[in-house]
């Protein structure tokens, strides 16, 4: 099998073939930082993960770009409306730069919250204005752009493939253009690569056309090309960035190297709330750290891979419960399988078991390589899951070197390729009804503190209290042996 990718430019799969062998460079649209993360950074930033981690899976050394949008990007999305993240630092009464490392750090704490690698480099357009004034004087030296009352735009009858991202014509970008004439641009289609900064404007730096500040779109560019070059491999988005963020890319860069900017454009698709699209307008805007008080990480990673990400995601309580039990389903195999290595010393295993094993991992590899189809692949680990515990559950003797290959299996595909099982798996969040979670503990620490309390009831002789513990235990499952060097439990199957 070959990996292919659905290319959003051809608008079709095409096998993927870097331009330099062995090696992907590969630029993903960052965030905003003017708010905590919402669910659909999670749909896309989670899938990009994805999509790094199974390229370095294959072998090729992969340079992962984010950026981190810290001024320029205006309110409507375009030209026009105030800097998202200056507006919030009014309303907060804080500095803009004070504004972006609060979120930052919150955008960078729920990303590894996720099991998101962190990428290899993440740059911020205010440390990269001396290479967008550059671009935007390259771009006028060329005559593809003008500069109007100190600020500079695009002239995209000037970049005659203008739309064939997005598959916009000409035509119909002026009808829609024509809501709103803005008097500096020779088109309405045209869009800044550098806007004049108004007296009130606070984020304002030096250029040769005045006090200003970068364009949103005129960002992801100049980065891009300083640390990926002036041609990249797979350039990652939000589908709703298409246009303009994306189509607007492509022309100022390609205009400015007469060179293919991006081979291969991957689109994520958006989140939906209980059928509706999220937005704040809505009430149904939610953001990480909420869902996080609510369910684990990785239910969310896990609740995020059974959805192609070129398919739409319906966030709701009872998709996640539902994800929840199947990604807890998969971590007690798991645990299982564990518990059973620790205690096997030798025995004897069926040879078909690898042969078995070896399927499973092929079946998977072809999901991933055909436009990394993660549901696929998430219902081999459960196709596998069904091997396993037949296996463990048989009365069949197996060898400690068959338990380790397939717990090795594990790791590789949904640890290593999915991020959706650890080495040594932590519980899910246990959430008690009135509402508090104890994450990142085992069954072993919350056993513990259970029968050191009733210990200490034994000892003050409170037997009504230590017997609603045990029978309390035993009703979901679990039971306690005393023993003079003290008191065990397990789990009944």
């Amino acid at each position: 099998m070959t990996l292919k990718f659905y290319n959003s430019l051809t608008r079709k799969k095409e096998a993927f073939a870097p331009i330099h062998e062995g090696h992907v460079n590969m630029y993903v649209c960052g965030p905003t930082v003017y708010d905590h993360p919402h669910i659909g950074h999670a749909k896309s930033y989670v899938s990009f993960d994805v999509i790094v981690r199974y390229l370095r899976y294959l072998g090729y050394k992969v340079r992962y770009v984010q950026n981190i949008t810290d001024v320029g990007h205006l309110t409507d999305n375009a030209d026009t409306g105030e800097d998202k993240i200056l507006k919030r630092a009014q309303r907060e009464r804080l500095e803009p730069a004070e504004l972006v490392e609060i979120y930052t750090r919150s955008y960078f704490e729920d990303m590894d919250a996720l099991n998101n690698v962190r990428p290899n480099i993440s740059p911020r357009a205010k440390a990269h204005i001396p290479e967008q004034i550059e671009l935007v004087e390259r771009l006028i030296e060329k005559g593809y752009a003008y500069v109007s009352n100190s600020s500079v735009y695009f002239d995209v009858n000037k970049f005659k493939e203008y739309g064939k991202l997005s598959g916009r014509k000409q035509e119909e970008l002026e009808a829609g253009a024509r809501i709103e004439i803005n008097p500096e641009k020779k088109n309405p289609s045209d869009f800044a690569l550098w806007k004049k900064a108004e007296p009130a404007h606070i984020m304002r730096w030096n250029s040769p056309w005045g006090e200003g500040f970068p364009g949103w779109h005129l960002e992801c560019s100049a980065m891009s090309m300083k640390y990926l070059g002036q041609t990249l491999d797979i350039h990652g988005g939000g589908l709703e960035n298409t246009f303009p963020h994306h189509e607007c890319e492509i022309a100022q860069s390609e205009a400015a190297t007469d060179l293919p900017f991006v081979r291969y454009w991957i689109h994520n698709n958006m989140v939906t709330v209980n059928g509706q699209k999220m937005g704040k307008s809505l009430g149904n805007f939610i953001t990480l750290k909420d869902a996080f008080k609510k369910y684990h990480p990785l239910t969310i990673r896990f609740f995020i891979l059974t959805t192609h990400y070129r398919s739409p995601l319906d966030f709701s309580d009872e998709a996640l419960d539902a994800a929840n039990r199947g990604l807890e389903r998969l971590h007690n195999t798991i645990t299982n399988l564990r518990e059973r290595l620790h205690q096997t010393k030798e025995g004897s295993t069926s040879g078909d078991i690898y042969e078995k094993l070896e399927h499973y991992k092929k079946t998977f590899l072809e999901a991933m390589d055909e436009d990394i189809n993660t549901p696929s692949a998430i219902a081999v680990l459960f196709d596998l899951s069904k091997e396993v515990n037949s296996l463990l559950n048989s009365s069949q003797a197996i060898n400690k070197k068959c338990l380790e290959d397939i717990d090795k299996l594990y790791q590789e595909l949904g640890g290593d390729i999915l991020g959706i099982i650890e080495p040594k798996p932590k519980p899910l969040a246990t959430t008690f009804s009135f509402g508090w979670q104890v994450e990142d503990k085992t069954p072993d620490d919350i056993m513990k503190v259970l029968i050191d309390t009733r210990n200490e009831l034994r000892k003050t002789k409170q037997w009504q209290l230590s017997d609603f513990i045990r029978n309390k235990l035993s009703e979901i499952g679990i039971t306690l042996d005393d023993k003079s060097d003290g008191t065990t439990w397990k789990k009944i199957k």
